[in-house]
């Protein structure tokens, strides 16, 4: 299982970070081993004084598919999610001014916050969907897939032009803006169209 994090898909997201806007979607990886196990709490890692979190709709591959056309894509996942992509902001840019990936950054453990998986026959648009992440209780971030510069079934598409997809690839689709740093007792949760989807305790 691999999974695909698309950078940059909200505009602004990509303001509110100063970067520039890509003329193709930012594609990066993350180990199996940076998903957060179920139930356990996230601990800042002593090698980041700027943990950020991204709260980002996930999707489920479930089946094998290279080359996908667009039109196509729909027909290889069945269900949707939502997560964190936390990032180690600081050492992310100390990576990006120095030209280099940023793995490090975004790939260490437990930096994949996976919720719990509902079919997407579920909700009427997957490009209507309203998605929030609540910081002890309160709304520190408000977004919805209508906004992506990429939709779902593009994303799909561009991305098995690199990587063969495989049957559980989980694709991250990107944050909308409000991302924000982390600090110890703090409790996130996430809700996609109002159900909570998960909860983490930072440590």
């Amino acid at each position: 299982m691999k999974i695909i994090c698309i950078g940059r898909n909200y505009a602004d997201h990509i303001k509110e970070l100063a970067n520039e806007r890509p003329a193709e979607p930012v594609v990066f990886i993350k180990p199996d081993s940076a998903v957060l196990p179920k139930e356990q709490a996230f601990y800042i890692p002593e090698f980041s004084q700027d943990v950020h979190y991204e709260l980002e709709v996930l999707v489920k591959i479930k089946k094998v598919g290279k080359h996908i056309q667009e039109k196509f894509a729909h027909k290889y996942y069945d269900e949707v999610g939502l997560g964190i992509d936390f990032t180690a902001r600081d050492l992310q840019q100390e990576l990006k001014a120095k030209g280099l990936p940023w793995e490090k950054a975004k790939g260490f453990d437990g930096a994949a916050v996976i919720g719990k998986w509902v079919p997407k026959n579920r909700y009427k648009d997957l490009q209507d969907l309203n998605f929030k992440l609540l910081r002890n209780g309160e709304t520190v971030q408000d977004g919805n897939t209508g906004l992506m510069l990429w939709k779902i079934d593009e994303l799909i598409a561009y991305v098995s032009r690199f990587f063969m997809l495989k049957k559980g690839d989980i694709l991250f689709t990107g944050t909308p803006a409000g991302v924000g740093r982390i600090s110890a007792n703090d409790y996130l949760s996430g809700y996609l169209e109002g159900e909570e989807m998960f909860s983490v305790k930072i440590k």
